[in-house]
C-alpha cells in the first residue's frame, strides 16, 4: 500500500451495525406505512404531501423549484415530474422567476392548501401512533438532539 492510499476502515461492530440497520429499517417501514395511509385516506402520496407542506410553510407560499427539490430530497428531474403531476391535479402552479429567466417558482393553490389541511391530521396521527408513541418525552428530546448532532456534522449540500 502506498502512502496516498487510505487505510481500510475496520468493519462495523455488532452494535454499530444494529444501530445503522435499525435506522434504515425503521425509516423505510415508517415511510411506507405513512405513504399508504395518506394515499388511502386522501389519494395523496407522501412525497406530494411533503412538497405541499414545504410550500404552505414558505414565504408567500412559494419556493424556487431547485430549493423545493433540495428540501424534499428529490433530484431536479424527479421534482419536475412531481410538480407536473401536482400542477395537473390543481394543487400547485408554476410562476416565472422575475430575476432568473431559467428559474421558476412552485406556488401552492387554494385546492392544495385545502387538501393539505385535510391530510395533515391523518399524517400527524400516523406519526404519533407509529413512531412518537414508542418514546417518553425525555427520549424524544434526546432523539431530536441526536439527529441535530448528526445533521450538523454533514456537508451543507446534504442538509
Amino acid at each position: 500500500m502506498t502512502s496516498t492510499e487510505p487505510e481500510a476502515a475496520p468493519p462495523l461492530c455488532p452494535d454499530e451495525l444494529a444501530a445503522w440497520k435499525g435506522l434504515l429499517r425503521v425509516h423505510a417501514s415508517l415511510m411506507k406505512a405513512l405513504d399508504a395511509e395518506l394515499e388511502s385516506a386522501h389519494r395523496l402520496p407522501l412525497t406530494s404531501y411533503e412538497v405541499l407542506i414545504q410550500l404552505a410553510d414558505a414565504p408567500e407560499r412559494r419556493m424556487r423549484m431547485c430549493d423545493l427539490a433540495d428540501s424534499v430530497l428529490l433530484s431536479r428531474s424527479g421534482m419536475s415530474r412531481l410538480v407536473d403531476r401536482l400542477e395537473r391535479d390543481g394543487l400547485l402552479e408554476r410562476a416565472a422567476c422575475a430575476n432568473d429567466a431559467r428559474g421558476s417558482f412552485a406556488v401552492i393553490t387554494p385546492a392544495g392548501l385545502e387538501l393539505l389541511d385535510e391530510a395533515r391530521p391523518t399524517h400527524h396521527e400516523g406519526i404519533r401512533r407509529r413512531f412518537l408513541a414508542h418514546f417518553s418525552e425525555q427520549e424524544l428530546e434526546q432523539l431530536g438532539s441526536l439527529w441535530t448532532r448528526v445533521l450538523a456534522a454533514q456537508p451543507t449540500s446534504s442538509r
